[in-house]
């Protein structure tokens, strides 16, 4: 499934079976095998003749059940349902949704492409992947209300940071807008031999950022695991990067009592001026609005002579993000004007740049591809400016299924829509969305980002007179600063050589959605490439052609290639072109196989692990971690072995239910275990004996940890406040250290002997307070660590034995110290400093007799290596600075301390979740 996972899409433990595909001993056709099915990923090269007398869709199932040694499908008519037609001239384009036993294949889909002039139909050729070795069950055994309160603690989760922090907003904010999840139907993820999971949309706010959150989440269907989730949204930038900070195919016309689109009435269309925000006067098409005595911007000139679709910009200043994503806010309407000039307030909302560019783009696919709108059928372009975030300035623009939604810009950055890249990109997600669909996520996910920057980059460049050998051609959004230069504005850069071997970052889907902007230039790049060198028109229709006849939802960045030479060969170009081509993506390092060269600098314990978001667990010379089997598809269990190689073993059964969050101290191992209605916590030695159930959970369970009998772990209660809880497996004594009230919060639990920590939120007369707590279990007294109050946020906590640990942000700023005191409060130091140089945006802590490592990033406006979740480690003892535990390319985390300075984690730079170690840190990374 390299489309989805690609390189980084193991990250998620959602990989699929490899399995060799075995084409016909002889066959005229050029025949690449597929990776994960018995089924060709390409087929091409041939001329077979089909029935001209029926459908399209008719011919193309008949052709691949009639070639049934060669794709393998049992069951064409039964299994394939046709989404989507392409007609072209002579050509015929047939997609295929695969389907089992009329449930939804994710991503499974075959495309039929055929010839039918002179009343003979023949197919020339086939791609895409359907995956022949599902058989798996179709009745779901957790309930919907399971599902959702599942799916929504996982989006929770993921928003969080993995629960790594701790305010008092956590607990004393009650009007922040809640997140919400919506049932949607059962799906088989294509791993192995399937795994079915209910599909759960989970819709809100981001309360740390106020960006839109419309995600999709698909929980087990047998035990309740969100196995994986993604963003709908479509940002031009990557969310939450400095500054810069679903599913729906109705694109429709908001309604109108005197709309005048209808068969046979005369023209009602009319033409005014606006100014863009780069002081260049343009026209507009508009419509005069009767019933408003406005002009409005509503063009249904574009598509007059072909559907009653308009393009439509949409006035939606004083609204948030949170309110359209995925939706139309009442009193939201076409921005208007008493005359047919627009005046200044158009232009400052960035309403003139969009409804212009709005126009060009669709001028563009109308005119060099003949594609009628977004949806090839003449749909509504609608597009909403204006909007903000938590009433702030809003730096970004997306595509969610429907609509493109353009922010308002702020002092620096001029509305999103001033750039017509911009516009162009995100009207190109619409048209991906209506034809392969690219998954956004992992790789196919980048292909999606890929695409949208090529064609908006090639509508803009084209529009501006731009030539391709200019240094500057492959800005994107470099128009939209106040001040700053274009290539310092700029978000991407398509000519920044950017390769695999290189740049590409094995990131989990809580990054950047799986590395959908961070790696987009790899294969952007070999597209711009092809542009520079066999011009903009040859390449753009390799490009699209490409796009709408080849490629299928779970593409990665190689069949991204296939599908490029093979779109390039069927438009008949030379010898000589298509080594432009081939070259293209060999420059980049798109080339079979290329996820195995990536290295690392650590030690592997167990490689490929098919799991991401499980957690792992070290101490007394072991690890424990959670592990699927090689093609992903079994339930997790949890597995043990010593830190310094060897010593493998199986600690969990095989029971069909999701085992995770394992931790040890060398001697026991524990862990959570999601089932069908309840999550149990269980522990059981490493030497053998059976495992012992020491708590249960109906909402969740996470941080588990533990030293000698004493086990503690978080949990969430229903209305989603934390809880840090205890368990003594001896003698069965268990509590919630804040008695489980609904006011109070107490999260991010450690363990040393008897002596637990943790981060708590707590009221009294005076209002909410944030501070650090031991507990001492031998004798019930808590003491508070000093500077209630001081820190804005608190992270992780450790214990060493003679010291508390937590990370403090005392201001807010995103930084957090390594803080350190005696257990009774006394001699309080910052290991690392709060602010300035040697400060960390940390986001997890783990600690050893000697040593604390830190999960953190270096923040910063562009998405690169450095911003990815890094491991850093400094001395308990204040001896020294934090240095880096290793320099290895891709994200690193769930961090477990073992004893001195050895670390065991899960790293992403192979394209795989390999646990691995490092014994000492490996210092500077240059």
């Amino acid at each position: 499934m390299a489309a989805l996972l690609g390189a980084a899409a193991l990250l998620v433990g959602f990989v699929p079976a490899a399995q060799a595909a075995t084409p016909p001993a002889a066959t005229p056709a050029e025949v690449i095998p597929g990776t994960e099915t018995a089924t060709p990923a390409l087929v091409d090269g041939i001329k077979e003749p089909a029935d001209a007398k029926v459908s399209a869709a008719a011919a193309a199932t008949s052709h691949l059940a009639a070639k049934k040694s060669r794709y393998r499908i049992s069951d064409p008519k039964g299994d394939l349902k046709a989404v989507q037609t392409l007609k072209d001239g002579s050509e015929e384009t047939v997609r295929l949704r695969q389907t089992y036993h009329g449930l939804e294949v994710l991503g499974g889909q075959y495309i039929v492409r055929m010839r039918n002039e002179g009343g003979k139909r023949t197919v020339t050729g086939t791609s895409g992947q359907y995956f022949t070795q599902i058989d798996t069950g179709t009745t779901a055994k957790v309930s919907d209300k399971v599902a959702v309160q599942r799916a929504v603690a996982a989006v929770a989760q993921q928003l969080s940071g993995g629960s790594a922090k701790l305010t008092k907003e956590s607990v004393a904010t009650k009007d922040l807008k809640p997140l919400t999840g919506t049932v949607g139907k059962l799906v088989v993820l294509p791993q192995g031999k399937g795994v079915l999971t209910r599909r759960v949309t989970v819709s809100g706010t981001d309360p740390a950022t106020g960006d839109p959150v419309l995600q999709q989440v698909y929980v087990d269907a047998d035990a309740g695991f969100p196995l994986l989730q993604y963003s709908s949204i479509k940002t031009f930038g990557a969310p939450g990067q400095g500054s810069r900070s679903g599913t729906s195919a109705a694109i429709g016309a908001t309604a109108r009592a005197d709309d005048p689109a209808a068969p046979g009435r005369e023209f009602p269309g009319t033409t005014g001026t606006g100014v863009k925000l780069d002081g260049t006067t343009v026209d507009l098409n508009l419509y005069y609005y009767a019933s408003r005595g406005q002009y409005t911007m509503i063009d249904y000139a574009h598509m007059w002579d072909t559907t009653s679709g308009m393009i439509s910009t949409l006035d939606a200043r004083g609204h948030d993000v949170g309110e359209v994503s995925g939706g139309w806010p009442s009193g939201v309407r076409e921005f208007g004007s008493d005359t047919q000039t627009f005046g200044q307030d158009a232009t400052e909302a960035g309403a003139v740049d969009a409804h212009w560019a709005a126009g060009k783009v669709y001028d563009y696919y109308k005119q060099v591809h003949g594609r009628d709108s977004l949806d090839g059928r003449g749909g509504t372009i609608n597009s909403m400016v204006g909007v903000t975030s938590y009433g702030q300035p809003y730096v970004n623009a997306f595509w969610d299924g429907a609509k493109m939604v353009y922010g308002t810009g702020d002092a620096e950055y001029k509305p999103l829509s001033a750039d017509l890249d911009v516009v162009g990109h995100e009207m190109t997600h619409g048209v991906v969305e209506n034809t392969a669909n690219l998954v956004y996520a992992g790789q196919s996910g980048a292909m999606n980002e890929a695409i949208a920057d090529y064609f908006g980059n090639a509508i803009d460049v084209t529009a501006s007179g731009t030539s391709m050998t200019d240094p500057d051609s492959g800005l994107l959004g470099e128009d939209l600063c106040r001040s700053a230069t274009p290539r310092q504005c700029a978000f991407r850069d398509l000519n920044d050589g950017a390769t695999t071997s290189k740049n590409f970052l094995g990131v989990s889907f809580g990054a950047d959605n799986g590395g959908v902007h961070l790696n987009s230039t790899i294969y952007s790049g070999a597209l711009w490439d092809i542009r520079q060198d066999l011009g903009a028109d040859l390449a753009d229709r390799i490009a699209y052609k490409a796009l709408s006849e080849y490629m299928t939802p779970l593409d990665g960045f190689t069949q991204g290639r296939n599908a490029t030479i093979a779109a390039a060969k069927a438009l008949g170009v030379t010898s000589k072109q298509l080594g432009v081509v081939t070259r293209s993506f060999n420059a980049h390092g798109i080339v079979p196989g290329w996820e195995q060269a990536l290295g690392i600098d650590s030690d592997k314990l167990l490689g490929k692990l098919n799991t991401y978001s499980t957690g792992t667990g070290a101490g007394g010379g072991w690890w424990a971690a959670s592990r699927s089997n090689d093609d992903g598809s079994e339930p997790f269990s949890v597995w043990a072995g010593k830190t310094t190689g060897g010593g493998l073993r199986m600690i969990s059964s095989n029971d069909g239910n999701y085992n995770v969050y394992p931790a040890t101290d060398g001697k026991t191992v524990v862990w959570a275990s999601f089932g069908t209605s309840s999550i149990g916590v269980y522990a059981r030695p490493i030497s053998g004996g059976l495992p012992k159930k020491i708590w249960s959970s109906y909402t969740s369970i996470s941080g588990l940890k533990i030293d000698g009998d004493i086990v503690v772990f978080e949990e969430t209660d229903p209305y989603g406040r934390r809880h840090a809880g205890y368990v003594n497996i001896k003698t069965g004594r268990q509590a919630y250290v804040d008695g489980g009230s609904y006011s109070k919060s107490s999260a991010l639990p450690s363990v040393k002997g008897t002596t637990l920590a943790y981060g708590k939120v707590w009221p009294d007369a005076s209002g909410y307070h944030l501070g650090i707590e031991t507990l001492d279990l031998t004798t019930g007294r808590t003491t508070l660590m000093p500077g209630i109050d001081q820190a804005q946020a608190i992270g992780g906590t450790g214990v060493d034995g003679t010291h508390v640990l937590w990370l403090a942000d005392d201001d807010a700023d995103g930084t957090l110290a390594v803080r350190r005191a005696n257990y009774d409060g006394s001699k309080l130091i910052d290991l690392t400093p709060e602010s300035g140089d040697g400060a960390l945006y940390a986001s997890a802590l783990t600690v050893s007799d000697t040593s604390a490592t830190v999960t953190a990033q270096v923040p910063d406006t562009v998405w690169r290596n450095e911003t990815l979740a890094k491991l850093w480690q400094v001395p308990t003892d204040g001896t020294g600075p934090a240095v880096r535990v290793s320099c290895n390319r891709g994200e690193q985390l769930y961090a477990a301390a073992d004893g001195g300075q050895r670390v065991v984690w899960i790293d992403g730079t192979t394209g795989y979740t390999d646990l691995v170690t490092r014994e000492r840190p490996a210092g500077r990374c240059a």
